[in-house]
């Protein structure tokens, strides 16, 4: 069956699975880059805590260049599989073209940063020279070299685009099999190469995102043949890039501000290094589990945009309703996960004097991956109906007007120990609570101006 055929005819719930279980691999995988190379850094000779602590402040500017990077390709995305349903493929190609002209804009202001700003944004959350040096060695490596991991994202979503999501994860498997390799081999200095520590797990890291980009960018031109492929369409045209942006903006700004809740998270827990290192190992566990919701969204999201194109009522409500009982499916098995093995990942960063701090932050905030996966498929169904301001409300209310003055308020109460720093830990499922009762308030009223308006 031709992939455009697939998007229009295969029933809903077999076409998400098709398209949701690679990408969920895919962003699984994304996930383990930042986990192995915790591990593997926890488990360094020599200054381990040190580094594992640096690993916490660098990763809220790793994820903010994703967030653009994935947000933008999330715009491309819906707008791709829209301008597809509906059979315009001169426009196609101007989608395409267009998101990787903004593509080499991104880079730029990431390799300026990485540049001149990476020093004083360690400084700006800890006082150790040890962790600043690392902090900033790592971080920069990852700015200067961040090409491999936007245009990633980039060729990621125009393959999801056009139903060929298998070929992404094959990008995804390779690079971060690649990063496993190098690890080990750069952290350690294994062979003939020399011992680098954390710089070493940066440049593990973005020879993988390279690896995978260059393989995407190869399955690109040879498999996505539904529209042309010529440097001319990547001259700027404001319009698609307003377009895409009018659907992306809000998908970075959702990812943007989980990069702007981690960091004044480390500034909330600054009083206590150890809970600071702790909630940064297990903020990466959590992402693991959510980067599950986050993949079946990447096909919740193109699934109902080319129903939405082909103006198909029932098309789109099987999309809701199997992307809602996939995505809870899902989460219960992520809090099965982690509240019955939390140990074991203590054990897996060697941890050390934050293991009892992880463990307890592992015991409650996973209590919320069930609302908060529901809140990540809420954002996908939104942004394949051009509600994008939905999108943006929950993302607003789950990272920023909910969690950050209840994690604020609590940190004043008990300011030492374990259990004063657990009641910050609530603060988490109190607030995907209260964004998923919004959220379904939303649900409601976009199915009802939207869908049901459908013939």
């Amino acid at each position: 069956m031709a992939e455009s055929n697939k998007m229009k005819d295969m029933p809903v719930n077999k076409l998400m699975i098709q398209m949701g279980i690679p990408m969920i691999l895919s962003m699984a995988l994304q996930a383990v880059y930042n986990i192995v190379d915790s591990a593997f850094v926890g488990n360094m000779k020599v200054g381990s805590e040190a580094a594992l602590n640096a690993l916490t402040l660098v990763f809220p500017v790793q994820m903010l260049m994703v967030a653009v990077g994935i947000g933008t390709g999330v715009g491309t995305n819906a707008l791709l599989a829209r301008t597809l349903g509906q059979g315009k493929r001169k426009k196609a190609a101007k989608v395409a073209g267009n998101s990787l002209f903004l593509g080499v804009i991104i880079y730029v202001v990431c390799l300026l940063f990485g540049i001149f700003g990476v020093k004083a944004y360690i400084a700006s959350q800890t006082g150790d020279a040890e962790v600043l040096e690392m902090g900033t060695s790592y971080l920069r490596i990852c700015c200067v070299l961040s090409f491999g991991i936007i245009f990633f994202s980039l060729f990621e979503k125009l393959l999801q685009a056009t139903g060929r999501s298998l070929y992404s994860t094959i990008g995804q498997v390779v690079g971060a099999v690649v990063n496993i390799i190098l690890d080990p081999i750069m952290i350690y200095g294994l062979g003939p190469c020399p011992e680098m520590g954390v710089k070493g797990a940066a440049y593990a890291t973005v020879i993988g995102q390279v690896a995978s980009a260059v393989l995407l960018f190869l399955f690109h031109i040879k498999m996505n043949r539904e529209f042309e492929h010529d440097a001319k369409y990547m001259k700027p045209d404001t319009g698609i890039i307003k377009e895409i942006y009018a659907i992306g903006l809000p998908a970075i700004i959702a990812q943007a501000l989980m990069s702007f809740m981690v960091y004044v998270m480390n500034l909330i827990l600054k009083f206590n290094p150890s809970a600071q290192t702790a909630y940064g190992l297990f903020y990466k566990v959590q992402q693991f589990v959510l980067f599950l919701a986050f993949g079946l969204r990447d096909a919740i999201t193109p699934v109902i945009a080319f129903a939405y194109g082909m103006r198909s009522r029932k098309r789109i409500q099987d999309g809701i309703k199997y992307g809602l009982i996939y995505t809870i499916a899902l989460m219960i098995l992520g809090i099965a996960i982690t509240e019955i093995f939390p140990g074991a990942f203590a054990t897996l960063f060697n941890a050390g004097q934050s293991r009892e701090y992880f463990i307890s932050a592992m015991r409650v905030i996973s209590l919320s991956f069930l609302f908060a996966g529901v809140n990540v498929a809420y954002q996908g169904i939104y942004q394949a109906l051009d509600g994008g301001v939905e999108s943006l409300v929950i993302s607003l209310l789950r990272q920023m007007v909910l969690i950050l003055p209840l994690a604020g308020i609590f940190s004043i109460f008990v300011r030492n120990g374990q259990m004063g720093v657990s009641l910050i830990w609530w603060a988490f499922p109190i607030t995907e609570v209260l964004a998923c009762l919004v959220g379904y308030v939303f649900l409601k009223k976009t199915r009802k101006n939207k869908v049901n308006v459908l013939e």
